[in-house]
């Protein structure tokens, strides 16, 4: 049998992240201290846990520990979200339940990424669907989103409300339907479902079709898909939709929508050059 010892990835995981934290960051004197970081006592106090308690975890003794203590635990280490997530998948075998995050916006590089890719619409949006950041692309085919106040940049808003976008979808009743089937999915995959009330019930009130369809309770998985437009100026054309993670912000998703031939290619890089053209000739004025 395999000493227990080697199996304590647990018990490990604690010892070490107990060791690299400061006692002086406490205001724990560093006095006649033989080991690095806190004591076990020092965590059990942080945690609202007996020390028996804590050192039978450090020892992988006890049986599993609770989410409640691994929560406690958790704080009392200072433990980064990953870290929180690392600490239930080998204590309990899965990750925590979400906790609910506000958007922060996104940073410069994810902003890079977008930028980067010239002739493809891409956009980043939040769990409520509400777009926070997008390139030259995503503005000349599919919606200026720099010129709605920010709180008009709602995909939802858009899809129920504005006509321009309802008569470019190819078949908008199962736009509407996917869009809404995959946007009640995420608000319970993120834990926003108390936040997100107000924003279901503006809706509701904004649209019956929206009212309609959120009645189904549909829930839908953001899978990859072909999307089919009749832009005003270019015409019918195909996009491939494709939905990724954003690593490290549960909240943010990238939405990429390639062209899905090289006329489609053509199309969105004449639209663009025609709104470049545009601006230049509007900042002349």
């Amino acid at each position: 049998m395999a000493d227990i010892q080697e199996d304590n990835r647990l018990g490990r995981f604690l010892k070490d992240r107990r060791a690299k934290l400061d006692p002086a960051a406490f205001g724990i004197p560093l006095t006649r201290r033989r080991t690095p970081g806190l004591r076990r006592e020092e965590v059990a106090q942080r945690a609202n846990v007996s020390v028996t308690w804590y050192t039978w975890l450090e020892q992988g003794r006890g049986g599993a520990p609770s989410a409640d203590v691994l929560d406690r635990v958790s704080k009392a280490l200072m433990l980064t979200d990953v870290e929180r997530e690392h600490l239930y998948l080998i204590g309990l075998g899965r990750a925590p339940d979400v906790r609910y995050q506000p958007q922060q916006g996104v940073s410069p590089r994810l902003q890079n990424i977008l930028d980067a890719l010239e002739q493809t619409p891409a956009m980043i949006r939040t769990h409520t669907w509400d777009v926070v950041a997008w390139n030259r692309a995503s503005s000349a085919v599919l919606t200026d989103y720099a010129s709605l106040p920010p709180g008009e940049r709602n995909i939802l808003r858009l899809i129920f409300s504005d006509p321009r976008v309802r008569n470019i979808q190819a078949d908008w009743e199962s736009v509407a339907r996917f869009v809404v089937g995959a946007f009640r999915a995420d608000v319970v995959r993120a834990g926003a479902a108390y936040e997100t009330t107000t924003l279901v019930e503006e809706l509701c009130q904004l649209s019956q079709d929206f009212e309609r369809l959120w009645k189904d309770h549909d829930v839908l998985a953001t899978d990859d898909l072909t999307k089919r437009l009749k832009h005003p100026v270019a015409g019918w054309m195909s996009l491939e939709c494709s939905t990724f993670a954003v690593d490290g912000r549960a909240d943010l998703a990238m939405m990429v929508y390639h062209p899905a031939s090289a006329e489609d290619r053509e199309k969105v890089r004449a639209l663009i050059d025609a709104q470049h053209t545009a601006r230049s000739s509007a900042s002349r004025d």
